[in-house]
Formats: structure tokens, sequence, C-alpha cells
């Protein structure tokens, strides 16, 4: 039986946050691991595609281009739905699938695009002088200079989990010692670290959770202008040129799902209504029953599934999928991902059936 080709249609970079420290890991870790079809994913930009593309070429990796938005639906906000953040009813992740490259998005909607990008930086501007503020106020002796942040961490999108690491960093730095970094967090948190002081991606998940998100000390609430609509956000993806994409999140850890994808068809005929024929699951989330009954499922129903990682935590994981309870894709689910990227690859380049995406992707391995 012929091998299906592995996918990841979910990736970030550098260019918004990623737990690699450049697109050539990333790429460089794909090919390693056997992984044929890529696809880069960032927040609010199309900067890396450039990159992503030249280093797919040089390892004969086939590349997806897409872009991730959060999006307000005030339909749903207004209902108090939650849709796929199961913490603020109406606020929408999406993602666009198949952009083209190179890049075409231009007048309004590109000016749309920097617009909410330059909001989101602001935010996180804010929350840098608010952390400032109480780095001052227990007398820590650290402070975190926002262009620097800027120019030496970022690729121009500035996030929260920016702010965790260039603080992590500072404290790295001025406190070389374990029992000294455990004092100083403890200054900071006003109670002792969780964390060992030497998984740097638990003590920056640690400090976003306990500083940066609501309650925390430098929490600062995102201005609504930071989130278009749901509709708006979709006029972006197509006038880029791509598919606008719905993100499940399904089953969590206790096996819930949001008010919105809890009944499936329900969600379904929601998604049609609004547009959309195309959604996507980051696998690590679900369980393989679960992934397997809402990919079939929305598959029949003639929606393009794709699957990815995600990768924008500092944690490093594989590139190959995998689910909650099992460390590879069943044999269903390769299919599965695999003939959603055939749609995908199809569409980005001008062409519309699966077998004309397979062709582009076996043309590209097999150079």
């Amino acid at each position: 039986m012929e091998k299906i080709t592995d996918v990841n249609a979910h990736l970030h970079t550098p260019y918004s946050f990623s737990a690699f420290d450049d697109v050539a890991q990333a790429l460089d870790m794909a090919a390693a691991e056997g992984v044929g079809v890529v696809g880069i994913n960032d927040f609010y930009s199309l900067d890396g595609y450039k990159e992503w593309n030249d280093g797919c070429a040089e390892r004969d990796l086939c590349p997806m281009f897409n872009i991730e938005f959060i999006s307000l639906n005030s339909e749903d906000q207004a209902a108090g739905l939650r849709v796929n953040d199961p913490n603020n009813p109406g606020r929408t992740y999406l993602s666009g699938k198949g952009l083209a490259y190179p890049v075409i998005l231009s007048g309004k909607e590109a000016r749309l695009l920097e617009d909410v990008r330059k909001e989101s930086n602001l935010q996180v501007e804010k929350m840098c002088a608010k952390l400032n503020d109480h780095l001052d106020g227990v007398k820590s002796g650290i402070r975190i200079d926002f262009a620097q942040v800027t120019r030496e961490l970022t690729r121009g999108s500035v996030r929260e989990r920016h702010l965790a690491k260039a603080l992590r960093l500072a404290v790295d730095k001025a406190f070389p010692g374990e029992d000294a970094r455990r004092g100083i967090y403890e200054t900071i948190f006003g109670a002792p670290l969780k964390s060992d002081p030497e998984n740097k991606a638990a003590v920056e998940n640690e400090i976003r959770s306990r500083l940066l998100k609501a309650g925390g000390a430098a929490f600062v609430p995102e201005d609504p202008k930071a989130f278009l609509p749901m509709e708006v956000v979709c006029d972006i993806i197509k006038a880029a040129g791509g598919i606008p994409t719905y993100p499940f999140l399904a089953d969590n850890a206790k096996g819930e799902f949001t008010d919105f994808e809890g009944d499936l068809q329900k969600a379904a005929d929601t998604l049609r209504e609004r547009g959309f024929c195309s959604v996507e699951f980051i696998t690590t989330r679900n369980t393989t029953k679960v992934l397997e009954e809402y990919s079939d499922y929305l598959q029949d129903e003639g929606f393009i599934v794709t699957f990815g990682s995600e990768h924008n935590t500092p944690a490093m994981e594989p590139i190959r999928l995998r689910t909650r309870d099992a460390e590879e894709l069943s044999e269903k689910l390769l299919r599965t991902n695999y003939r959603g990227a055939c749609a995908v690859i199809a569409h980005q380049a001008g062409l519309e059936s699966v077998e004309e995406g397979d062709l582009i992707i076996r043309e590209t391995l097999n150079k």
C-alpha cells in the first residue's frame, strides 16, 4: 500500500510567535520527520511567505500559504454563545487557507490587515508598560524595553508571549543561579515559582498565566478595535486569494465542547450559511475518536478538512501530527488530512480538483 504523505497545515513561525527560532528550523524538522506538505499560518501576517516558499523549494517540501485572525461575531456575542474561544462569547478564531503567492492583497483589505496588526501590537505595548510598573513596584530591578523586544524577538507582530519570553530572558541574565531565580520569581509573582527554572517553556507559560492573562498584574483588556467582524475577516482572506476556514476546538481534556460546536450538524449548517467550506483541527487537542467522528462528518458534509499543530507556544513538539491520546494519526485521519491538503493546494494554484492538488504535491515531492 502506498504511503500517505504527511501534512501539517497549520504552523506558526517567528513572524507571529513560535516555538521555532526561525523558519529554517521548522522546515528542517518537517523534512527530517517526513512531513511533505507544510502550511505557514501566522497571526495577521503574510510577511513570512517568501522565506517559507524559498525554504520549502530548497528542501523539496510543498508549501501552503495561510493566515490566522481573531474575529468577532456580534450575533454570537449578544447571544452569549461560545464559539472557538471557550472564555469569550462571540470571539472567533479564523484561518485563511491557500492564499495566493506571490502576495496579491492590496487596497482596502491590506489596510485593514495592517490596522488590526497595529492595534494588536499596541495592546501588547500597553501591557509592557503595566508590566514595568509592576516590576518597579516589587523592586525587582528588571525592566522590559518594548522597542528592544520588537527589534530582537519579533518579525513585526508582537504577542504577549514575547513579553513572557523577554521577562524570562531578563531574569536568566540578571539571576544566573537557580535559587536566585526562584527568589526573584517569588518576588515578582508574590508566590513561589511552580515550574522548574530550567524549563524555559514552562517558566514562560507561568509568567504569561500569572502576570499577563486576566487577573494578572500586567493584564490589559484588548480593545474591541483589535477584532474585525467575522464577515470583514472573510473578505480579507478572499481578497488575498484564500479560503475562509473555521478552526474547530472539538473536545477538551474533560470531553467538553463549546456551545457552538456541541451540536455538530447545527454547527455545520451555520458555518455553511456563513459562507464557510473549510474547517481545520489542531490534533493534539482531541482524542482520535472525536477527531475521526468530527472530521468524517464534516468531510461528508462537503467541507475541506485539514489538520495542524500550531507550534505557537514556547514548547517544542514534533511536526508530524498526533492526537491527544495517540502518538500518530490513524490511517483514516492521514487520508482526510491529505485530501484536504490536495484541495487547498489546488485552490492555491488556481485549480479546482483534489486530483490536481495531488499531482502538484507529487511533482513537488519527487523533484
